[in-house]
């Protein structure tokens, strides 16, 4: 098993930015990949960005590109999501995930095994 742990959720004005992070514990060996995703007031979950292990591979969705940028955090198994020039619709709650994507595409949802409770991101304008 392997417990995530988001923070840095909040409140945010749209165009601002706000950094969210995770950090994964347990049987993170079992994983190669961490992505984040959201789920807004329509229900619908949508991966907005992801990483290898090794940091050396991303993914981004196209409505995010330019503006958000995912990283290996500064401690061992974490990550982080830099969000900036926030717009309104991405009001959700956002949830880190780790799982197993053996070097394709990290995006999809269906590779990851473990998530986290989820953050909220309020935007306000």
């Amino acid at each position: 098993q392997v417990q995530l742990l988001e923070s840095g959720g909040g409140s945010v004005q749209a165009g601002g930015s706000l950094t969210l992070s995770c950090v994964a514990s347990g049987n993170t060996p079992s994983t190669d990949c961490m992505g984040w995703f959201r789920r807004g007031p329509g229900g619908e979950r949508q991966g907005i960005a992801c990483i290898s292990k090794d940091g050396k591979g991303t993914g981004y969705a196209e409505s995010v590109k330019g503006r958000f940028a995912i990283s290996r955090g500064k401690v061992e198994h974490a990550i982080d999501l830099q969000m900036n020039n926030v717009k309104p619709e991405e009001h959700a709650v956002y949830y880190c995930a780790a799982g197993r994507c053996y070097g394709g595409n990290c995006l999809p949802a269906g590779k990851y095994a473990y998530w986290g409770q989820g953050t909220p991101v309020t935007v306000s304008s």
